[in-house]
């Protein structure tokens, strides 16, 4: 069984890091506070916040733990398949198309601390055999949630796939993100293949190729006009390993990035 709820703890370093996140998540700050950014905007959850991020996003974060203690969170991940369950048993549907931001950061609610405080032991929840009791804190989340925020109702019971949206915006706007195509043709309402053959048609390259200029170019900008260190710049554009980043930042300008 794949755990639903999460308790997390970093010990006195801070960790930085993106993903995709498939699933709508409920999060709790417990100590130190975690700074989220979709390419839009950034949000930053700090001791005794709570969070809800939209299924479908790409989102980088930075994690960094309070002086002299550890980073904890408690993350409550709503998969369609419980949602849909939740959906059939209440009633509930989405009324239109929802258009909620990606993150939200979600009014304080005592209901919100009673139910995290309820989920101690946290991991205890995902071992065999309580899974009718994880069921049951996954319909209490829900309902919580419609309870604070029901605005959240449009976003929690839309089940529809990404329709297909403008690739260019999409792309200019996401490229620092490093996710495999498929996961940008998805977020685009396309297969791989229409979307090998829509960005071409626009770009007049192909998608690897243009990503990494692109990544090159906002790295170049960085370090030479923000005066941003490589070590902090090759994550942040898009580049898994510094190494290959300044492999392909040298052969594209012709000096390491570190001689900019």
């Amino acid at each position: 069984m794949s755990k639903q709820i999460v308790y997390s703890c970093y010990v006195n370093r801070s960790r930085e890091g993106e993903q995709f996140v498939p699933v709508h998540v409920f999060n709790y700050q417990i100590s130190g506070s975690i700074t989220f950014n979709d390419g839009q905007q950034s949000i930053v959850l700090n001791e005794g916040d709570f969070g809800f991020f939209r299924r479908n996003s790409l989102v980088k974060f930075l994690k960094q733990p309070p002086e002299n203690g550890d980073f904890k969170t408690i993350s409550i991940y709503l998969d369609e398949d419980t949602l849909r369950e939740f959906s059939m048993e209440y009633g509930y549907t989405a009324g239109r198309q929802a258009e909620a931001p990606v993150i939200t950061l979600l009014k304080p609610n005592p209901l919100y601390t009673g139910y995290m405080q309820s989920l101690q032991p946290y991991d205890a929840l995902n071992n065999d055999g309580n899974e009718p009791l994880m069921k049951l804190k996954l319909k209490e989340a829900i309902l919580l949630l419609l309870k604070g925020n029901p605005e959240l109702k449009d976003t929690l019971f839309d089940f529809s796939i990404p329709g297909k949206i403008d690739l260019e915006a999409f792309m200019q706007q996401n490229f620092h993100f490093n996710v495999e195509l498929k996961r940008f043709a998805y977020l685009t309402g396309r297969s791989l293949a229409t979307f090998k053959r829509d960005f071409e048609k626009i770009f007049h390259t192909s998608p690897s190729r243009w990503l990494q200029q692109k990544r090159l170019q906002e790295a170049y900008y960085l370090i030479k006009e923000k005066h941003r260190k490589t070590s902090d710049v090759y994550l942040e554009v898009g580049f898994e390993d510094l190494s290959h980043f300044s492999f392909a930042f040298k052969k594209a300008y012709g000096v390491a990035p570190s001689a900019i």
